[in-house]
Parts: C-alpha cells; sequence; structure tokens
C-alpha cells in the first residue's frame, strides 16, 4: 500500500491524505503497522517527516490533515481546538431514523472497567464530568433497512459520532465492534468525506475523499455534493 498515491492536498506546509479503513495513526500496542511506518514516503523532497495534526480511528478512511513543519503543525492544532476546521463524515447506520436531520447536543464521558475495557457514554446530566460534544447530521439515503448519513461535528470528541449515532439517533454504525453488533472480522462504517481548514491570508485548504467501495457494497451510491461550509 503506497500513501503517497493517496493525496488530496499538497503544499509547502501541508498535506491531506486518504487514510485507507484498517491504518492507524498512532503504533498499536500489538506491533501492527501505522501511520508512521508510511511517513518516510510522505516527505516528498522535505527533511522532516511530517506530523498528524489529528487523529481518525483505525476503521475510519478518509481525510487525515498532517503538517509539514512545527509551525504548521502549532497552527493546525488550535485550529482545531478553536473548531475552526470545517469536518464532514459519511456514516452508514444500523437503522433508520425517523427524521431527515438535526443536531445532537450530548456531552461524553469515558467509562471503563477491568472487564469490559474503555468506552465513551453519553453524560447528558453532567453526573460523569463529560465534555461538550456537539454534532449536525442529515439523512441521504436510505437501503434496505439501513441508512446513509452525513455528520458536520461541531466539536472532536473520541468515537464522538459513534456515541452520538447510538445514543442520539438510537441506532449504531455498521460493523461498529464497540458500540454495535460488529465483531472483529468487520470494519465499522465511518469515512471522513471533506475537510476545510483556513489560512488566512493564504488560500485554505479543502480536501474531499472519494466515496468507499465498502459502502457501494451495501448499495449506496455517492451523494450528489457536499453540504456547503459554515461561515
Amino acid at each position: 500500500m503506497l500513501l503517497s498515491d493517496r493525496i488530496l492536498f499538497l503544499d509547502g506546509e501541508a498535506i491531506v491524505l486518504d487514510k485507507p479503513a484498517g491504518l492507524p495513526v498512532d503504533p498499536p500496542r500489538d506491533g501492527s503497522l501505522s501511520l508512521e511506518n508510511h511517513l518516510d514516503s510522505l516527505r516528498f523532497g522535505f527533511k522532516r517527516w511530517p506530523l498528524a495534526v489529528h487523529r481518525l480511528d483505525r476503521d475510519t478512511s478518509g481525510c487525515l490533515l498532517l503538517a509539514r513543519n512545527p509551525k504548521a503543525h502549532g497552527r493546525f492544532t488550535r485550529a482545531f481546538e478553536e473548531r475552526a476546521v470545517d469536518k464532514q463524515y459519511l456514516a452508514i447506520l444500523d437503522g433508520v431514523p425517523e427524521s431527515d436531520g438535526g443536531t445532537i447536543d450530548l456531552p461524553l464521558a469515558k467509562i471503563s472497567s477491568a472487564e469490559a475495557g474503555w468506552r465513551m457514554v453519553g453524560d447528558p446530566h453532567g453526573t460523569q464530568r463529560g465534555k461538550a460534544a456537539v454534532s449536525h447530521w442529515e439523512k441521504l439515503a436510505t437501503v434496505e433497512g439501513r441508512s446513509l448519513l452525513r455528520f458536520r461535528p461541531e466539536t472532536g470528541r473520541t468515537h464522538q459520532l459513534r456515541v452520538h449515532a447510538l445514543e442520539g439517533l438510537g441506532f449504531p454504525l455498521v460493523g461498529d465492534p464497540v458500540y454495535g453488533l460488529g465483531n472483529s472480522a468487520t470494519r465499522t462504517l465511518l469515512h471522513a468525506e471533506r475537510l476545510v481548514v483556513k489560512r488566512d491570508p493564504k488560500p485554505p485548504i479543502i480536501a474531499e475523499a472519494p466515496f468507499p467501495d465498502a459502502f457501494v457494497a451495501l448499495g449506496f451510491t455517492e451523494p450528489a455534493g457536499a453540504a456547503p461550509t459554515r461561515g
């Protein structure tokens, strides 16, 4: 697998990569390959390896931003922290919500146990010191009891869309082994469709990742167009 063939955006300070599903961003404990093993091929003439600015789950495919120098990494990191980055995701739900769209405002907290490990849960009343998490969504299509949704998260909490789908809409993402009916042989069907990072006075970073084959295999087709960027 050549990640250099999956570049969506490239200039002197940024790379946006179409991350394949199954590739973790950080080195996993089991010692399997991660993004780090491919960084040398993503230098494109620079001496430094690029650095990931944010994280996508191992199963999640699509737009991943890398910074090509430390100053750019700092600016991009602040943009994510200040919610100045427009992110759009596509997901397939194991069910069909009644409405066509809306907003999920559900804080998230991390819980863990020796038996089950850790996971994120909704914390609507703040009893577990959950952090604010907001996701806008719209239903794009339905096929055989499943639905294709576009999510536009305002925040970037761990497993945010996976938990918001389950607890906010009542259905898990197809293939999710933690919050749904998936297992070690399935993939959580979540795809980072579009990423926009403003860089005044420079032109913004704009990247869109191709519609995944795994979505096509379930009978879904690429949506007609990306949703408009927030002003």
